[in-house]
């Protein structure tokens, strides 16, 4: 965090330059349900996570306002519009709103972690009002999504009070809204090779897996390479499928999706071209909200919503992936133009976006087992894709 002096030889602390580590560190932060100081518009804001929340950390965050010479009345539930509708909230929109409990209501972590989570359909609102949410509590819902967490925070803003100092004092992370929203962006950009091997594997003897890192030392991305694709202008679009890690169809052979056979049927295409091609492994699970939000969507599923719908119940979009990354990975490998195999338009536009010429697309479609039938027909009548 620099310095600057001002007129009078005393230092004005600037705000944070937020760097890719700072965010990587506030992510962890918000994980361990510490605070977070995050600069806004309109100021700083004080937040903390619903999903990890501590009636420790409720009781910090009221001390911390008092020191900045905030209300506690300000304190704020900030939450998705479809939770929020839910729970008796009129609005229509969608993004997150802000409950603010009338006093003497002080809800307990408990009470906070209830509202949030859509599993709860009996959580009951305490007396209260609602208002629009600020861009630093905006930008603290990015970083709850980026720690994977369920999307909902405890906020307390604390106006334009001293937030370096604060941040020093009691030993807090202050990172600035523009830089949580940018981060994907600029991980993605910061990808670099660190690793590589020869893998050989089933139905495609002839491959190499190369590890992708980010520069804040986040989660690797992979390329599996079969065969020798040739790059260069002159040569033809190497064959590419970008996958979505999978946990449970990829590794445990769910029936739920499709992305096992996907993932394996790949592998056998790209062999069987006889000029090879790429398979980028994207850390991305659950079209990027994590293994453990995904299996709160599943279980959303099983009460009758779709795989899209139940996404948006927990408070992500539809689908939250960024195909930055393996634009990234591909230009480093010297590919700038693909046959992509994939269903789903969106890949296309998200790898031109990024400069990758998508000369082709090659259909990867499978047969359903009878589990994903309905998981099937989603992804073709709401996701558009061409089945």
């Amino acid at each position: 965090m620099t310095q600057h002096k001002s007129a009078t030889g005393h230092p004005v602390h600037s705000r944070p330059a937020a760097d890719l580590v700072s965010v990587s560190r506030a992510v962890a932060d918000l994980r361990r349900g510490e605070i977070v100081l995050v600069e806004g518009d309109q100021g700083c804001v004080a937040v903390i996570a619903t999903e990890p929340l501590s009636d420790q950390g409720l009781a910090r965050l009221r001390l911390l306002a008092k020191d900045a010479g905030s209300s506690e009345e300000s304190l704020a539930i900030v939450l998705p519009r479809v939770r929020a509708r839910f729970l008796g909230h009129a609005g229509i929109g969608s993004g997150f709103v802000a409950f603010c409990p009338e006093p003497p209501v002080a809800p307990d972590a408990e009470t906070c972690g209830a509202l949030a989570n859509p599993l709860f359909d009996d959580a009951v609102l305490p007396t209260g009002g609602w208002r629009a949410t600020s861009s630093a509590e905006d930008a603290a819902i990015r970083l709850a999504k980026l720690a994977r967490l369920l999307p909902a925070i405890v906020a307390m803003p604390l106006g334009r009070c001293d937030a370096a100092g604060m941040a020093v004092r009691e030993n807090l992370l202050w990172l600035d809204a523009a830089g949580i929203n940018g981060y994907e962006d600029a991980s993605a950009g910061s990808l670099r090779a660190v690793s590589e091997a020869r893998v050989p594997l089933e139905n495609a003897e002839n491959a190499r897996i190369i590890a992708f890192r980010p520069e804040d030392g986040g989660q690797e991305h992979l390329a599996i390479v079969i065969d020798e694709p040739q790059a260069g202008e002159d040569g033809e679009p190497v064959l590419v499928r970008l996958h979505s890690e999978c946990f449970t169809g990829d590794l445990i052979g769910s029936l739920r999706c499709d992305c096992g056979p996907q993932l394996r049927g790949a592998i056998a295409e790209i062999a069987k071209s006889g000029k090879g091609g790429i398979i980028l492994y994207l850390r991305q699970e659950g079209r990027g909200i994590g293994l453990v939000n995904k299996l709160r969507a599943y279980a959303l599923q099983d009460r009758g919503f779709d795989t899209l719908d139940a996404n948006e119940e927990l408070g992500f979009d539809a689908d939250e992936r960024v195909y930055r990354p393996a634009a990234e990975m591909l230009r480093q490998l010297g590919f700038g133009t693909v046959r992509l195999l994939t269903n789903n338009p969106e890949k296309l536009a998200g790898l031109e976006k990024w400069g990758v010429a998508v000369r082709e697309r090659v259909a990867h479609a499978f047969p359903s087992n009878g589990h994903n039938a309905f998981y099937l027909q989603t992804k073709k009548d709401r996701a558009g894709h061409l089945f």
